[in-house]
């Protein structure tokens, strides 16, 4: 009797680390998929800024350029804008508008990943990234995992400041268009930085000399300052559009008529619950749990407390994930069922031996 004893406990063990094991592969803690933060009408903006725009040397920016509402732009020319030019009319405000929207939409987006300051010499998947300062030195690479929709999304409660010759490199179907930097105060750029992503600036933003920009540089309440920098609007890939083809046959002549209809585009905005600028939140020493206190948005006269949980690096969709836990749950389940079938045989052959 004694001797079969340990051949139950070791059937027992298996069926509970069949458990365990279904239970542990259940998506705990990750972090969802983001909506991708809408820019509204600032999105044909290159640059936006609130204050002014000064420019040095042959700057070259690929999109529109507005502000509001100061009405102060310099240094175009020498430096090239390839679009429209805005200076406090009815687009810029709008424009503006739009600006403060997407800046606390991406403010306030949970849940978040609490990151150490620097994030050069870092791959970091689709998420939400916080802490009150942001730096680059060196590389920084963004791995959409295959995703074109992939959306990065960093909260800054000060600052971002970028050293010099740093980058930000984008694998595996990652797009510019995707990626927001959302800044509580000012952002610098620092000589020949190669930047990627939207900057979503409280106060200010500077590209220093031969700083480089795919993506936007809006700024809400101050200026941008340029200094022979080449910024690019970025936009997402579409689908091609659609071709539709109508024959229409006469007695006399055929009449062939292609109408191309341009696809939907259609932006997501989650809007939060309470409009959030973190201006001043404690600075986590590591990236496990961080607690935030944000300030309200200018004209919330409300507060809220956000509670990060720690999450793990996006690592696979919520199907993947779902379905292997299903699929453990049902292995356990096939093993209890099999436990309780041989114990009663087993009790039966330790009581006759």
């Amino acid at each position: 009797m004694n001797a079969r004893a340990p051949r139950l406990a070791r059937r027992s063990a298996l069926v509970l680390a069949a458990t365990l094991l279904a239970l542990g592969t259940l998506p705990a803690g990750a972090q969802s998929a983001q909506p991708t933060v809408g820019l509204g009408t600032a999105g044909s903006f290159a640059v936006l800024a609130g204050s002014e725009i000064t420019n040095t040397g042959n700057t070259v920016i690929n999109g529109d350029l507005g502000i509001h509402p100061g009405t102060a732009v310099t240094g175009f020319p020498p430096g090239t804008v390839n679009g429209a030019i805005h200076i406090a009319d009815a687009v810029a405000a709008q424009a503006k508008t739009d600006l403060v929207t997407a800046y606390n939409d991406a403010a306030g987006r949970t849940p978040f990943t609490a990151v150490a300051t620097e994030l050069g010499g870092r791959t970091l998947q689709p998420g939400v990234y916080r802490n009150t300062t942001l730096g680059i030195t060196g590389a920084l690479t963004l791995d959409a995992m295959g995703d074109p929709n992939a959306v990065f999304i960093f909260q800054a409660g000060s600052t971002l400041i970028t050293a010099s010759g740093s980058s930000v490199n984008l694998i595996n179907g990652a797009q510019a268009c995707n990626v927001f930097w959302q800044v509580g105060s000012s952002a610098t750029l620092d000589t020949t930085t190669s930047f990627v992503g939207n900057v979503l600036a409280l106060t200010s933003i500077t590209a220093n000399n031969g700083a480089t920009v795919q993506g936007r540089l809006l700024a809400r309440n101050g200026a941008v300052t340029l200094i022979n920098n080449t910024v690019t609007a970025a936009f997402c890939a579409a689908q091609a559009p659609d071709e539709t083809t109508t024959t229409t046959t006469t007695t006399t002549t055929t009449t062939t008529t292609t109408t191309t209809t341009a696809p939907d585009a259609t932006t997501t905005t989650t809007a939060p619950a309470v409009a959030v600028p973190i201006d001043s939140p404690t600075e986590p020493t590591d990236e496990g749990t961080a607690t935030a206190t944000p300030l309200p948005a200018p004209g919330d006269d409300s507060s809220v407390t956000l509670t990060a949980t720690p999450t793990l690096p996006f690592t696979g969709s919520d199907t993947t994930l779902a379905t292997a836990g299903l699929l453990s749950v049902a292995l356990g389940g096939i093993l209890v069922v099999v436990a309780n079938r041989t114990t009663p045989r087993l009790r039966r052959i330790d009581e006759a031996g």
